[in-house]
């Protein structure tokens, strides 16, 4: 609705995670070069983790677009409550093994049988599976098994695990000893700081089309990055409904009784709210 006022090309905060807009800070830049390191030396198995928003979905789909540039064939997990036989036919449509998919033992015959072909090839496959602090133990070790899967050039097949904070605990775990000893690479994306949250902000006003950030003051920066606690989701949801509602007032500009109105309306909790707004509602009750 706002892009023409502020003449935007696009969107800048969007929720979905794209690519084209990612901020590449340098926890991001590492952790993308190790998803790619770890697939391309065959490492078996990389754990990539983070808080909930923090773009460890728009880290793999920037990954799926390196495999698919390359021509690196990669199944996705993306629904992680899954039984062992719905996981085996999930992979199963998507490296569109021509066999029965809802037999495990042929699924894994028919994988085997597409590996131990492209690893003759020295090329390699990847497994991707988001969500995975949700996986059940059964499925965990499922996936553990075919991380033996080798030959004498490495795994054959790579297998990236991403999830919540939840996974690392979960692999601390005795039952889990033996996959946690297989992990060759961890990556851990943690919140923005101020001045990555500033830059996150214009970076991706710039790809929408604004060269030079002017809708948010240096001093309401401070204040979205202490709200959003540096969580980049959280910092697009603020910004899309900061920028709507100056749009709303026709100001090219947003300011802190409008971060109040979004902080509000987002239901948004930090550190030190209840008694902002509370000193807040004191000085409007003093007025009125």
């Amino acid at each position: 609705m706002y892009k023409a006022f502020f003449g935007l090309k696009t969107n800048p905060f969007n929720l979905s995670p794209d690519p084209a807009f990612l901020y590449r800070s340098a926890q991001h830049e590492e952790a993308l070069a190790n998803l790619i390191y770890g697939v391309q030396s065959r490492k078996g198995f990389i754990v990539l983790t983070g808080e909930v928003g923090t773009g460890k979905t728009t880290m793999l789909e920037c990954l799926r677009d390196h495999l698919g540039s390359h021509q690196i064939p990669f199944a996705c997990v993306f629904n992680s409550r899954l039984t062992p036989d719905q996981f085996f036919e999930m992979i199963a449509y998507d490296f569109d093994l021509q066999c029965s998919r809802k037999s495990k033992m042929e699924v894994l015959f028919a994988l085997n049988n597409m590996l131990l072909d492209r690893a003759n090839q020295n090329r390699t496959t990847a497994l991707i599976v988001d969500e995975a602090q949700n996986l059940d133990w059964e499925v965990l070790e499922e996936i553990r098994l075919l991380g033996n899967l080798e030959n004498r050039r490495g795994k054959m097949l790579q297998i990236i695990l991403a999830g919540q904070p939840e996974l690392d605990r979960k692999l601390e775990d005795r039952n889990f000893r033996q996959l946690k000893q297989r992990i060759a690479l961890r990556c851990h994306l943690r919140p923005f700081s101020a001045a990555e949250t500033a830059q996150y902000i214009a970076t991706r006003l710039a790809r929408a089309g604004m060269r030079e950030q002017t809708v948010f003051p240096p001093e309401l920066l401070t204040e979205i990055h202490r709200r959003t606690e540096g969580i980049p989701r959280l910092i697009n949801s603020v910004c899309d409904n900061l920028m709507l509602t100056a749009f709303a007032m026709e100001s090219k500009v947003a300011t802190a009784e409008m971060l109040d109105e979004v902080s509000r309306d987002l239901h948004l909790d930090w550190p030190g709210r209840s008694r902002q707004f509370a000193d807040l509602d004191s000085r409007a009750s003093l007025m009125n």
